[in-house]
């Protein structure tokens, strides 16, 4: 009775904050718009909400009352943001599915109970979320840190759902990069890729150390053998790379052949639209997603890509991105 009586005052705060204790306001609030309905979430891990958007079905025990007002409005801004790197904007039929628990320990125990062959992989992971099988898994590691974490995965999900051919390593994680850095402004929020100081400061780090991955390198690499090597600076250094490459090739004005799209849009619309040019076997290999995307994947498909997309001269292409490395860590 007390658990049931706690849910429904914790329902309650969530309204009264987001719509006003005295009347409804929704032009003042962009969470209330976003939110389709709010119920009790029944689970073993602990006292729980599910809160439900056009989007997105979002299973929490973080009770917070920030964090419920606000994370309804912050996912529907990034499933708007993702689309807005492709050519038309996708709409998906069934809604994402997000579990947001209160602590690592919840965490872990539905990760053990959700996870698989990965549960233990992914409990390695020393602070933050994961996509497994188009569905997103958080805990609380800090408001500003779980919203980015979350709009990190939710990229994955997205893009696991609706692309044709899944992206090779650097470019998945680059682009899911670009949504970590927001800013909350009138109840909506915005996406701000050129200020995430955590993936500079990394990248700064990893210039100034003198240890920059090899662009060949960077492009086959796996993140689950990265972060499996437990070298915070080479986790560091591919991911903080990865980030600058995507950002290298949306804003260094590289075109793809004489197309009037640049390389960075070619890549994802014709990810989207199964537009590859790959041979049959390697259009399998990207189109399967029960397959992991190991060393030999990223390989094949990853050097493939690259080669067609942003061209064979890796040395001259290497000097252009390190040198813009070293100007956006600059500014």
């Amino acid at each position: 009775m007390k658990k049931c009586v706690f849910l429904l005052l914790t329902a309650f705060l969530y309204v009264a904050n987001c719509l006003g204790a005295d009347k409804i306001q929704a032009n003042q609030s962009e969470a209330v718009s976003s939110l389709e309905s709010i119920e009790r979430w029944t689970n073993e891990y602990g006292q729980g909400l599910k809160l439900t958007t056009p989007h997105y079905e979002i299973f929490t025990t973080l009770l917070d009352k920030e964090i419920l007002c606000r994370v309804p409005a912050f996912m529907e801004s990034a499933y708007d943001s993702y689309n807005t790197h492709l050519p038309r904007p996708v709409e998906t039929s069934t809604k994402f599915r997000i579990y947001l628990f209160a602590d690592r320990e919840q965490w872990e125990d539905f990760t053990r109970d959700f996870g698989g062959e990965q549960a233990q992989t992914y409990c390695s992971i020393k602070a933050g979320a994961y996509c497994h099988n188009g569905t997103c898994v958080a805990y609380d590691i800090g408001p500003k840190r779980t919203f980015s974490v979350l709009a990190h995965e939710g990229w994955h999900q997205f893009n696991g759902r609706h692309f044709r051919f899944r992206l090779p390593s650097w470019l998945d994680e680059g682009v899911a990069m670009l949504f970590e850095e927001y800013r909350a402004e009138g109840g909506k929020f915005y996406f701000e890729p050129t200020k995430n100081k955590y993936r500079l400061n990394a990248l700064g780090k990893t210039l100034l150390q003198n240890r920059t991955i090899p662009l060949k390198e960077l492009i086959v690499m796996n993140p689950g053998d990265v972060l499996a090597s437990d070298q915070t600076e080479d986790v560091m250094a591919f991911y903080s790379q990865s980030y600058a490459l995507v950002r290298f090739l949306r804003e260094a004005g590289r075109s793809c052949k004489g197309q009037q799209q640049g390389v960075y849009q070619r890549l994802l619309a014709d990810s989207l639209n199964g537009k590859w040019p790959l041979d049959e076997a390697s259009k399998k290999m990207a189109a399967d997603r029960k397959v992991p995307r190991t060393i030999l994947w990223n390989h094949i498909v990853g050097l493939s890509l690259f080669q067609e997309y942003v061209g064979r001269d890796f040395e001259q292409i290497e000097k252009e991105y390190l040198e813009f490395c070293i100007q956006i860590t600059s500014n």
